[in-house]
């Protein structure tokens, strides 16, 4: 009997069997495709079984963050989804795959799983393949690699459809990776917009607190270097003297963040708490939100800076400028222009009462349009149609 066949099947017991869905990350650090995976397994509820790899086995900040009430599972001894390209790996990676119902891969670290999942599926019985694809590192930001797009296109031929969240992500999907239409899903990414109007503690942070007449321009992100964020340091070190800039996040980035800060002379004015499990506490400490990435597609963190009331400054990568308010658009500048970066942050902190009204408009679109029980929703669509199921789980 094949995974998917198995799928919804009695155990010995007369009761249904759990659906096992195999999560194979690029890596589970708690960015936001992380973040939104496990918004998923949370929401699903009881059912299934989430057994999670990840291509870094250090990387895996967002274990935190999964309910204690959902069964996650991490396979001891899974074969690296990183390594030389040979076909005695992919084999090992295919037969790893057995067993599963749904087998759902997140970005180009898992590319390889995809591709063993092309070449092996039919005959060792494997079940469908969703890929998710959220947007590039550092070594694509600047434009996108032949051989790789080659790759894509191959190892994504039996995947049971493609999602991304954006429409740049889209048309490459179409485009340059030639997947059908209907393979290529586009699911907008959402958060629980409610829970981003609570009041911020003013120590709602780790080594940080809030005094009386600061004010933080601030950033989730990990601390990666398509993230950019020594051009934050650069663009905040303008801003009067009461105004600190506060990174939410962790990665390898952060020495270098830090030089960039005694550089620049502002090192008492930048500040990197770490990883927050829960931004919904902290991120209605800032003042307005900014994001300095060379590649983004549709950033969570731009969501909930919005569910908080916040206006947002950024260069206009993927999405962001259809993302905001319309009234916050001005303060989307042209992608790697530093000096309008620093401009925006400048005029925003200039004005209370701009960037009040901003944060509202802000608010109510991210409540209107990127909720997180219409991504769920959606999703849950997606994995039953794949599954031949009328439901998931």
């Amino acid at each position: 009997m094949t995974a998917r066949k198995a799928a919804g099947a009695a155990d010995a017991t007369g009761r249904a069997a759990p659906v096992r869905v195999l999560h194979l990350h690029s890596t589970f650090d708690a960015g936001g495709k992380e973040r939104r995976a496990v918004a998923l397994m949370n929401r699903f509820g009881p059912g299934i079984e989430h057994h999670i790899v990840s291509a870094q086995p250090a990387a895996m900040g967002a274990r935190g963050l999964i309910d204690k009430r959902v069964k996650a599972v991490f396979p001891f001894g899974f074969p690296a989804l990183a390594g030389k390209l040979r076909v005695a790996r992919l084999r090992t990676l295919a037969r790893a795959m057995q067993g599963y119902d749904l087998i759902l891969t997140y970005n180009w670290g898992a590319m390889d799983a995809a591709m063993a999942h092309a070449i092996f599926a039919p005959a060792m019985g494997l079940a469908p393949l969703v890929h998710h694809e959220d947007g590039f590192n550092a070594d694509e930001s600047g434009g996108l690699k032949r051989r790789r797009n080659w790759y894509r296109m191959v190892a994504l031929s039996r995947a049971a459809a493609l999602v991304v969240p954006s429409a740049p992500l889209e048309t490459i999907a179409l485009g340059i990776w030639h997947q059908p239409r209907a393979k290529v899903r586009r699911i907008a990414n959402g958060i629980d917009t409610a829970a981003y109007a609570r009041k911020a503690r003013a120590d709602a942070l780790p080594r940080v607190i809030k005094r009386p007449g600061e004010r933080w321009v601030g950033t989730l992100a990990g601390l990666r270097a398509v993230k950019n964020l020594p051009r934050m340091v650069r663009a905040m070190k303008a801003l009067p003297d009461h105004w600190h800039l506060v990174i939410l996040g962790e990665g390898p980035e952060r020495e270098t963040i830090l030089a960039e800060a005694m550089a620049q002379e502002v090192g008492h004015r930048v500040h990197l708490p770490g990883h927050v499990a829960d931004p919904a506490l902290a991120v209605g400490l800032f003042d307005f939100f900014a994001l300095s990435s060379d590649s983004e597609q549709a950033p969570l963190s731009v969501i909930e800076a919005m569910a908080a009331g916040l206006a947002v400054a950024s260069p206009a990568v993927g999405d962001v400028a259809q993302m905001v308010a319309e009234a916050n658009r001005p303060f989307i500048t042209a992608p790697g222009d530093d000096a309008a970066l620093a401009t925006a942050l400048s005029a925003l902190a200039a004005d209370d009462a701009l960037r009040q009204r901003i944060g509202a408009a802000n608010r109510e679109r991210a409540r209107a349009e990127y909720d997180e029980a219409v991504m769920v929703a959606r999703y849950r669509a997606l994995y039953a149609e794949v599954l031949g199921r009328p439901t998931f789980p």
